[in-house]
């Protein structure tokens, strides 16, 4: 297993686990942090753990023609029951993520550390966020690192009933008229599956990512 340094240099994703598992240690500086995303490469850990990095194969993706939306989300949509906003509170949809109970998880992989590290990259304008809001109530919404041809979904959240799919279908949306190339999902689960997302071999996805 590679340990990071405090040298900006992560090792050649051929070289990651059969679970995807990279490297460990390192930090979670903005530089640090881009280099990973655009090599593929994303954090991923618990709060008593070191640093994990990942770069799974196969990987999660949606090409947005693939996008599922049902006739219930489509008729939600008509409806206008939410509103959508993007980058309006980055920080509070992030910290929603990381307190949000979700089922089969004792705890959260969004430590504090991380928050402050992502709020730094929407500083900068590399991260970016979706807010679903019902009566001016932040109820739902999603982030991720926006390397502006991919976007790289980090976490969504959802506080009533379809909140969370409002904001990937209104991401996806406003990707597909920005010309994005898609939707990087990272790992596979049924949620994701279940809107469009499926997997395609690490070597396609950086292929799309950086030509590789």
């Amino acid at each position: 297993m590679f340990v990071l340094t405090q040298e900006l240099f992560f090792p050649p994703v051929e070289t990651a686990t059969s679970d995807g598992i990279l490297a460990l240690g390192g930090d979670l500086t903005t530089d640090r942090l881009l280099l990973a995303y655009q090599n593929g490469i994303f954090p991923w850990f618990e709060e008593e753990q070191p640093i994990i990095w990942w770069s799974p194969n196969p990987r999660m993706v949606l090409f947005f023609e693939d996008l599922i939306v049902s006739k219930s989300m489509q008729t939600i949509l008509k409806k206008k029951a939410f509103t959508v906003t993007f980058n309006q509170n980055f920080r509070a949809v992030i910290s929603n993520c990381q307190q949000i109970k979700r089922e089969g998880q004792n705890g959260t992989w969004i430590t504090n550390d991380m928050i402050e590290a992502y709020c730094k990259l929407h500083e900068l304008g590399h991260a970016k966020s979706v807010e679903v809001w019902q009566n001016d109530i932040l109820v739902g919404g999603l982030y991720g690192v926006d390397l502006k041809s991919v976007f790289c979904g980090e976490s969504m959240f959802s506080k009533v009933a379809n909140a969370s799919k409002v904001a990937f279908i209104s991401l996806v949306n406003q990707l597909k008229l920005d010309n994005y190339k898609l939707l990087d999902c990272q790992v596979y689960n049924e949620h994701l599956e279940s809107l469009g997302c499926r997997e395609i071999p690490r070597e396609q996805f950086l292929g799309i990512l950086i030509g590789k």
